[in-house]
């Protein structure tokens, strides 16, 4: 079951993820993938950086978003290079 609401998560955070990165999105299968790969992003990162999101599925989401939007944004800067 964790595996399905991992799943669930990165879905949404990729979605979301492309929304907010306005034309730099790959479709909704391709965010999806970019939104599983940003939760892990997200994951590493942020408590790197000391900031800490707390438990739970809202928490969970805005994390692997904001992974997301990062790899999305070194993904176009890639893009362009």
């Amino acid at each position: 079951m964790g595996i399905i609401v991992f799943l669930i998560i990165g879905a949404v955070a990729g979605w979301l993820a492309g929304i907010i990165m306005k034309g730099r999105g790959f479709g909704l299968i391709g965010d999806i993938i970019v939104g599983i790969v940003g939760a892990f992003l997200g994951g590493y990162i942020l408590p790197m950086l000391g900031i800490s999101m707390g438990g739970g599925l809202i928490a969970s989401i805005i994390t692997a978003t904001v992974g997301a939007v990062i790899l999305l944004f070194i993904i176009s800067l890639i893009k362009k290079a």
